[in-house]
């Protein structure tokens, strides 16, 4: 039983994951020849604040970039 777990920064819609979900799973269906119902996707939503690239977190690039504009 494949097992996916995806990390999101926060702010993606429903209909956006739902979408993700399906093709994930299509995804993995067609790799490895399993079925969907054995499929599982978890999605992790990620505060801006908790996620860090290059030695700032998300919010605070967005803040400075935002400023830059």
């Amino acid at each position: 039983m494949p097992n996916i777990n995806i990390q999101l920064i926060e702010g993606r819609s429903a209909e956006q994951k739902e979408a993700l979900i399906e093709k994930v799973t299509a995804a993995c269906v067609e790799a490895i020849d399993c079925t969907p119902e054995s499929v599982r996707v978890m999605l992790d939503d990620i505060a801006p604040q908790d996620f860090g690239i290059a030695g700032q977190s998300v919010a605070r690039r967005r803040a400075e970039q935002g400023a830059n504009a």
